[in-house]
């Protein structure tokens, strides 16, 4: 995603106290602290924040596709301001009622026989301790991870991922070996519909197992829908196939549902449309919208067994903190009181759809439009007929001019947008209001101008 600020947005006047600070002593994430120049945020509500300067955006990237219940719940600060007056710490090793009671609320939603929680303080020690967790059950050392997947940016978890953000990382831990997933508009498997990519799909991750050896494999991992990687929705009866791929050589299967759990997809868990049971599911953001870092790995029956006479050798001081915990548990209030759950399957069938689909017709420069719920993509071309991207693959510098182009172009109508590689996500919180959300659609729809200006013909 691209974090810097276009010149456009940026305010010429003296710095701020805050500015000055952040840029004299913060090292972010993913950028060159010398040509990096981050917004100074002073405030939020709802669907939208500001800056110090009182410039106002619409958050149609929930931040980094977590703050699901919006920004500033009432319910949710209250939540922590009470845990915070009665018990604001405590070792992992001991038991609390946030904690436990977290733990139950997420059992439940849970798929099948998924029953413990292990918490961790976010999505990429989640995919860390899921990988270990299977290794120990299973005796097995090798991992199948997809290309076009990001699971983290911890050792194990980057080492697991696809994506170019592994590269400078290099060489990773070992055991990992990677695959190509169903990906209907650049299909590696030269399909002519869902059905047959599935099928095919499925026969290369068979061919897979077979030539890594399915004795040694303990698990797959695999995001149920591809998150950073283009929002890539599987075909149905891609997840059932694996899954009974790994039944079949006693492999389990590892769904990172870390973006797209609570209610992301329109589901509590991406799974559940498939009606997919995993054997571990790894989970953070939306338990509870990012307010205090939270994440886990929900685990079945079967593999809490391996735990239930020898110590699991793992753990965080953090693990289950109580105010994570406890703002896990107002978050899934939150989500059950006002039904975010369908409704953010009604905002993805009935707004999000048919208005993306309407700017397809209208716009060359998209070449497809696809997503579940409030998790969308718009994939950019420059030629509709080659499908030739409208930046090259991890594009940067002037190559990537086009998006960042693109990207301003929506930031100075009053839309933050979630850019990655040639692709617009469409990711609002859940909360949004319809009005809200059609506006910052329309917006989306000006700034495709931008775009279009770079297609042929």
């Amino acid at each position: 995603m691209r974090d810097a600020i276009d010149d456009s947005v940026r305010d010429d006047a003296a710095p701020s106290a805050a500015r000055r600070s952040d840029r004299k002593h913060v090292l972010h994430s993913w950028s060159a602290h010398g040509t990096f120049e981050p917004i100074v945020i002073a405030g939020s509500e709802g669907a939208y924040f500001w800056d110090e300067d009182g410039r106002r955006w619409l958050d149609f990237s929930s931040q980094l596709v977590n703050v699901n219940v919006g920004h500033q719940h009432p319910k949710l600060i209250a939540a922590i301001r009470l845990q915070a007056e009665k018990l604001c710490t405590v070792a992992p090793y001991h038991a609390n009622e946030a904690t436990s009671e977290a733990a139950r609320l997420i059992a439940e939603l849970a798929p099948g026989d998924l029953n413990r929680v292990f918490f961790t303080n976010g999505g990429a020690e989640a995919v860390e301790n899921a990988i270990r967790m299977a290794r120990l059950h299973t005796g097995r050392h090798k991992v199948l991870t997809a290309y076009r997947s990001y699971h983290g940016a911890t050792a194990g978890a980057l080492a697991a991922s696809g994506d170019p953000r592994r590269w400078p990382s290099e060489p990773g831990a070992p055991g990992i070996a990677r695959f190509w997933g169903p990906y209907p508009y650049r299909s590696a498997f030269h399909a002519d519909s869902a059905q047959e990519e599935c099928e095919r799909a499925l026969a290369h991750l068979a061919d897979t197992v077979m030539a890594e050896g399915a004795h040694a494999i303990a698990a797959v991992l695999l995001e149920t829908v591809v998150g950073g990687n283009g929002i890539l929705v599987p075909p149905d009866g891609y997840l059932q196939g694996v899954r009974a791929l790994c039944d079949a050589h006693g492999i389990l299967m590892i769904a990172d549902e870390v973006m797209t759990g609570f209610g992301r997809c329109g589901e509590w868990f991406a799974v559940d449309r498939w009606n997919v049971v995993p054997d571990l599911i790894t989970f953070a953001k939306g338990v509870n919208s990012g307010y205090v870092p939270l994440g886990g790995v929900i685990v079945s029956d079967a593999v809490a067994a391996s735990f239930a006479t020898r110590a699991y050798p793992g753990g965080l001081t953090y693990s289950g903190h109580p105010l994570a915990c406890a703002a896990a548990v107002a978050c899934i209030g939150i989500y059950k009181e006002e039904n975010l759950i369908v409704r953010a399957r009604r905002l993805g069938e009935e707004v999000i759809a048919p208005a993306l689909r309407a700017m397809q017709a209208r716009h060359p420069s998209i070449g497809d439009v696809r997503g579940l719920g409030a998790f969308w993509a718009i994939e950019l071309v420059r030629d509709r007929a080659t499908r030739e991207p409208l930046v090259p693959f991890n594009a940067s510098g002037p190559a990537d001019a086009p998006m960042a182009e693109f990207a301003a172009a929506c930031k100075q109508r009053g839309l933050w947008p979630f850019v990655v590689s040639n692709r617009l996500h469409i990711v609002p919180p859940l909360i949004i209001d319809e009005q809200a959300l059609r506006d910052g659609l329309s917006i989306v729809d000006e700034a495709l101008q931008v775009a279009d200006r770079h297609c042929a013909g």
